[in-house]
């Protein structure tokens, strides 16, 4: 049985291994409707929990799409429906959904929660998001860049903002698959100094940079996020404004990188952390990224259950 809980927790041939099958069966699909099954049906008798603590556009579609076009069936539940943790522990829905289903997927808050559920569950759990990492959302990245651009390994990256819970993924990725990483944004907001230390201990170049305009120079990839969460409050949000606004993704810090990738994970602050010039450009491929949630996530279901 295999977690799929974090990037760096995961060994790098697992981590190539999905990444080919992603793009494998992503071209084994093309010109097919959305709704017609694979070839093979992978997830034939399968049933998956999704749960969702934290509101969901793509990861809940995705996967949802990616289980039925597998052969198996999803079970979409809610922070509100499970109470996970108040009416029950952790552990004991763990325990419970285990007797159920074949497979979680949990997109939560605390880190703690995920690990929780993972060591008392009988069955694989994935990562679909906590405040402290997303590795979905990476591993669609990764597809999306090598399906543009060649292999990732050796190719400088930047991150531009708020060095939160996808630029976390992003430096675990490094560290595991040989890319390089510059964060540029505000030093308040600098990623977790012990990822930092991870991806340099296995070999990725970790650079600071506060200058946005030299640290994108040279880049394959650019990429940034929303400055402001739902829950923030209007002065925490404010403050975030001041702070990000001279790392905002423009046409003119694009071209420091005529010829990197852009991305963003989307949902995207339009105007705010990025331009429409930049997000409807020739260098952006956020809707390719949107889309390959799907196909990496697949990947990473079929790992997880050894199928």
């Amino acid at each position: 049985m295999n977690h799929f809980l974090d990037l760096h927790r995961t060994d790098p041939a697992s981590l190539r291994a999905m990444l080919d099958q992603a793009a494998a069966m992503k071209a084994a699909r093309a010109g097919r409707p959305r709704g017609a099954p694979d070839d093979t049906a992978p997830l034939d008798g399968r049933i998956v929990a999704l749960v969702f603590e934290k509101p969901s556009t793509r990861t809940r579609v995705s996967f949802d799409v990616g289980i039925r076009q597998m052969g198996g069936q999803s079970l979409v539940l809610s922070g509100a429906e499970m109470q996970l943790g108040h009416g029950e522990t952790i552990a004991d829905t763990a325990r419970v959904l285990s007797r159920y289903v074949d497979a979680i997927m949990i997109r939560t808050f605390e880190e703690a929660t995920l690990l929780e559920l993972a060591e008392h569950a009988d069955v694989p759990v994935i990562n679909g998001l906590t405040n402290r990492s997303h590795p979905c959302q990476i591993m669609a990245d990764l597809l999306t860049f090598e399906e543009h651009r060649g292999p990732i390994a050796g190719r400088r990256v930047v991150w531009s903002g708020d060095g939160n819970n996808v630029c976390a993924s992003f430096l675990h990725a490094a560290g595991r698959l040989g890319f390089d990483l510059t964060f540029t944004g505000p030093e308040e907001l600098d990623p977790d100094p012990e990822f930092i230390e991870m991806a340099r201990a296995e070999g990725a170049t970790v650079t600071i940079a506060r200058d946005p305009a030299a640290a994108i120079a040279g880049a394959d990839l650019v990429v940034t996020d929303t400055w402001v969460s739902m829950h923030d409050s209007q002065t925490t949000k404010e403050r975030r404004h001041r702070l990000l606004r001279p790392y905002q993704v423009n046409a003119a810090l694009m071209a420091a990188a005529p010829e990197a990738l852009f991305m963003h994970c989307l949902p995207a602050h339009r105007g705010e952390e990025v331009t429409d010039a930049v997000m409807d450009g020739r260098q952006s491929v956020v809707f390719d990224e949107a889309e390959n949630r799907l196909h990496a996530q697949k990947a990473i279901l079929r790992w997880c259950l050894g199928v």
